[in-house]
């Protein structure tokens, strides 16, 4: 397993409905959350990347503004985004940066503050899904398109609405028990399966919903890390991928080519399989992603996602405890900050810092992130020295 970069800090600002902190007052928090009053690494970051989705931005090239607001100008700063993956994306560009020997600490940071649209807004930015001129005019919108996944899935394994209610159950145990979800509310089947329909089979608790927020980290060289933390968390594996935009264009809706796609190279790169995974955030935007989501990354073969899930394996204590810090679906989805926020969850796992919520012995941890209906994935792979 290669060890040439950590991700030596990771921070996050509680992920809110609507908050009054400017785009550099929720960057700075989540920054200084993640030195916790380590002026040194503060003034060893050389690189700065930002990473957000520029359609639901007010303030045009943000990066500029988050380095003044980190006192971070004069740096190199680097604007990347990959719509809801815009986070992996930006850890790809810092791990780049520092294995070319450019850079040995680069911060990432990510943030959205969606509640600076209106409601038609982002609706009408949700809706850019798909080809824009021959898909999205028609009625592609994020959950139409998640819905036919939803109900390819359904009529190839027998899958029910029931089922994907049990993902939103799940999350909603793990969200309540913590502090920087937006949504800390339990849930039982009944009240999904009871909730307003928004694209069938799909209903609005199948749905993640829109937040503020920003989540930060701090990636190292190994001599770097070496120097400045006692417990960095080490880069595994990396895998990305991309696939149509055009769902027309797709030939397989119960499953996404680009996730096992990037999959089989994190898992390559990091010379380990499914089995050898202890923790795994996976991006679950709607709940059926979720399940697809163990089923593309070989936690379960094919169809029998459901199984795992119901049998209790993909909850703490089970054989890959998945999303429990609540996931996108308890957390709320500021979009730049997603992904950043589903590695800060394992680097914490990986460093016995989760409390309740702690996977016990956890020394490997997957991340899977997706950008629209997988047409960006990345899959990332973090371990730790810890016997």
């Amino acid at each position: 397993m290669q060890k040439e970069v950590a991700i030596i800090a990771a921070g996050q600002t509680p992920f809110t409905r609507r908050s009054s902190s400017s785009l550099g007052e929720l960057c700075f928090g989540a920054w200084r959350d993640a030195l916790r009053g380590s002026v040194v690494i503060g003034k060893s970051v050389d690189a700065l990347v930002v990473c957000s989705a520029p359609e639901y931005d007010r303030q045009r090239s943000p990066a500029g503004v988050v380095a003044e607001s980190l006192g971070l100008s004069g740096r190199p700063v680097f604007n990347v985004e990959s719509l809801c993956s815009s986070g992996s994306s930006g850890l790809r560009t810092a791990y780049s940066l520092i294995r070319g020997g450019l850079h040995e600490v680069v911060a990432v940071v990510g943030f959205q503050k969606m509640s600076e649209l209106s409601s038609a807004e982002v609706a009408e930015r949700m809706g850019r899904s798909g080809d824009v001129m021959w898909e999205s005019p028609f009625g592609l919108t994020q959950p139409a398109g998640f819905a036919l996944f939803a109900c390819a899935h359904m009529e190839a394994y027998g899958t029910s609405e029931a089922d994907l209610a049990e993902v939103r159950v799940k999350s909603s145990l793990y969200a309540e028990q913590n502090e920087h979800a937006a949504y800390r509310k339990r849930f039982a089947a009944e009240d999904i399966l009871a909730s307003a329909p928004v694209v069938s089979p799909l209903k609005m608790l199948d749905c993640c919903a829109n937040a503020d927020g920003a989540a930060a980290l701090i990636v190292a060289s190994r001599a770097a890390a070496e120097r400045l933390t006692t417990d960095p968390v080490w880069i595994l594996g990396l895998g990305a991928a991309s696939d149509s935009a055009t769902l027309s264009n797709r030939d397989c809706f119960t499953s996404l080519t680009s996730a096992r796609v990037a999959a089989e190279q994190a898992y390559r790169m990091a010379g380990v399989g499914p089995g050898d995974i202890n923790v795994a955030e996976v991006h679950d935007c709607f709940t059926i992603t979720e399940i697809i989501a163990t089923e593309d990354l070989g936690f379960a073969p094919p169809g029998s996602g459901v199984r795992l899930l119901r049998e209790g394996q993909t909850r703490l204590g089970g054989r890959i405890p998945v999303n429990v810090d609540g996931g996108l679906l308890g957390k709320g989805h500021p979009v730049g900050a997603t992904g950043l926020s589903q590695l800060r969850t394992i680097v914490r796992q990986l460093r016995g810092e989760c409390g309740a919520t702690q996977v016990q012995g956890a020394r490997i941890g997957l991340v899977h992130n997706l950008g629209g209906p997988g047409i960006y994935a990345f899959v990332t792979i973090l371990g730790s020295d810890r016997p």
